[in-house]
């Protein structure tokens, strides 16, 4: 279990007209220049992400795992979630990064993607 950051990379920018752009000194990924998941820098010792979900969920996830989950500092109040990535899969952060992805991408790249 556990995912690096270049994994990470790997995941979101599979996802359609994913782009990444470096905002505040590390890795932001958006489509159409909307963001949906950010992560730590490649030499950070216990590397973290951040994606992009609601309150519920936020709540949900940091009650189900406090280890793996946590708010994040800003962004937290919106719903988005931090998550360590040696604490979780591949398969399980690929989900939180559809889901975020979903969120913010147009409807009708969503309808198209199969996502």
């Amino acid at each position: 279990m556990g995912v690096t950051v270049a994994e990470m990379r790997a995941l979101a920018l599979g996802l359609p007209e994913a782009t990444e752009v470096e905002a505040w000194g590390h890795p932001t990924f958006r489509v159409r220049n909307k963001m949906f998941a950010t992560c730590a820098s490649d030499d950070t010792p216990d590397p973290t992400a951040s994606f992009k979900a609601t309150l519920e969920e936020q709540a949900e996830l940091i009650a189900s795992e406090p280890d793996a989950y946590s708010v994040p500092a800003y962004v937290g109040k919106h719903g988005w979630v931090q998550v360590r990535l040696g604490a979780v899969g591949a398969d399980v952060l690929r989900e939180h990064l559809v889901d975020a992805w979903r969120r913010i991408a147009p409807k009708r790249l969503v309808a198209s993607s199969g996502l």
